[in-house]
């Protein structure tokens, strides 16, 4: 408003001067048609009035420099006190803006936050709930598990002992017929005088027999004095498992021709006459042996025939050669103490390798079945490893909007400075030419 009376006043004086200016040339054309003296006395009052002119003239221009410099100092401080009025406006309406920003910030990141809780809070569940069947589940099925292999080794720990207390009793009876027959004769009696008495070496095979299956074979797989469909009894039938099935074992061997051909007395004529008997003897055993003990449909097709002597048995598949292939032909195996004890062990072997076979059944139900709620467990393990894709997508969503707001948070800072620094540059520029004018 100042500027606008500085300008009216301006043009005023312009006006002002042009109208001296017109009057001053229209009293010079006058004056020309004067009289000299007149127009010295005119030149004279020309010149006072020129010089009240620019005496008046000067007067005005100076007032309108002063007001001028006030005009402008006036306008100076109209556009500080504006400047400062709409500094504080902004600096207001950017603190509101702020504010605002900031509350629905903060009332995202807390429904972000809750959706986020909600949603790992769902799946911690499931996961523990998963976890917790998944546990109970294994624990149920180890406790199945040890349960049975605890019955299993119960059982083997009973037959075990069963077996050993037969063992010691069987090692008792040995030691009561040992003294008794320690208290019946005077001398030391030898194995051969022992065996001399065709039922006492009988009771030693089978004694010797007895011996050596119980030590080697678990209880249940074999039987003492076993009865054949046929009436036979078998002094031992080893029970193993299909296609052998039953295997008859004989532990009585005739062994008087064997006496024979080593008595120290015997001619040698006698000696070969022992040795063609004892041949004798050995072929009529292996056929009652076959006859006997391999019964179709029910024993294995083989039996087995026991020599209680190692010596004796080092004889036969020494010398009688042929006896021994005629026993094969038989289906008749001639073991001694030491032959019985390999096969013995093997059809442990056998009979170990079954049982493992049926308790390879059983983990293998038992791990189908574990199998089974594994796959259960994956399932849902999927099904939470969905659950925590979507949070995370959710997650990195929040953090793009959140980017977004900076970005235009930023965006309408910049703004608001730019107008800020070119308004000043704005009010300054009327100045500059005011003063150049």
């Amino acid at each position: 408003m100042p500027d606008l009376w500085t300008l009216i006043a301006l043009f005023v004086a312009i006006a002002a001067v042009f109208i001296l200016l017109w009057r001053i040339a229209a009293l010079h054309a006058a004056t020309k048609e004067l009289p000299a003296g007149i127009e010295s006395a005119l030149a004279e009052k020309h010149r006072a009035m020129l010089a009240d002119l620019h005496d008046g003239l000067n007067r005005q221009g100076d007032r309108l420099l002063s007001q001028s410099a006030e005009s402008g100092e006036r306008l100076q401080k109209a556009l500080a006190e504006l400047n400062a009025s709409f500094q504080a406006k902004q600096d207001q309406l950017r603190a509101e803006v702020l504010e605002q920003i900031m509350l629905k910030l903060a009332e995202q990141a807390r429904a972000d936050r809750e959706l986020l809780q909600s949603g790992l809070g769902q799946a911690t569940a499931q996961l523990a709930a998963s976890m917790e069947s998944l546990t109970r589940s294994i624990n149920e099925r180890l406790e199945q598990i040890s349960g049975r292999v605890s019955e299993r080794l119960d059982e083997g720990f009973k037959k075990t002992n069963e077996t050993f207390a037969s063992v010691m009793a069987r090692l008792a009876t040995i030691d009561e017929a040992q003294k008794k027959i320690d208290g019946l004769t005077t001398n030391v009696v030898s194995l051969q005088e022992l065996l001399g008495d065709k039922k006492a070496r009988g009771a030693f095979g089978e004694v010797q027999l007895e011996a050596l299956v119980r030590n080697t074979l678990p209880p249940g797989s074999f039987a003492f004095q076993y009865t054949l469909s046929n009436g036979t009894c078998a002094d031992c039938v080893l029970k193993l498992p299909e296609p052998t099935g039953l295997v008859a074992v004989d532990s009585k061997f005739p062994l008087e021709n064997y006496h024979r051909m080593f008595a120290p007395e015997a001619s040698e004529f006698e000696r070969r006459a022992a040795q063609t008997d004892f041949r004798a003897d050995l072929k009529k055993h292996i056929d009652a042996i076959a006859s006997k003990y391999i019964l179709p449909n029910e024993t294995s097709d083989g039996a087995v025939m026991f020599v209680p002597a190692e010596a004796v048995f080092a004889e036969i598949h020494a010398y009688h050669p042929e006896t021994v292939g005629y026993a094969m032909q038989k289906r008749v195996w001639i073991v001694s103490p030491t032959t019985l004890m390999a096969v013995l062990n093997t059809a442990r072997a056998v009979l170990k390798d079954v049982e493992t076979r049926h308790q390879i059944h059983i983990i293998k139900d038992a791990l189908g079945k574990l199998s089974k709620d594994f796959a259960r467990f994956d399932e849902r393990m999927q099904r939470l490893a969905t659950h925590i894709d979507q949070a995370q997508k959710d997650v990195q969503d929040v953090q793009v909007s959140s980017r977004k707001i900076s970005g235009q948070f930023a965006r309408i800072e910049g703004v608001e400075l730019d107008g800020i620094e070119a308004a000043p540059a704005i009010a300054a520029v009327p100045l500059r030419k005011a003063g150049e004018e």
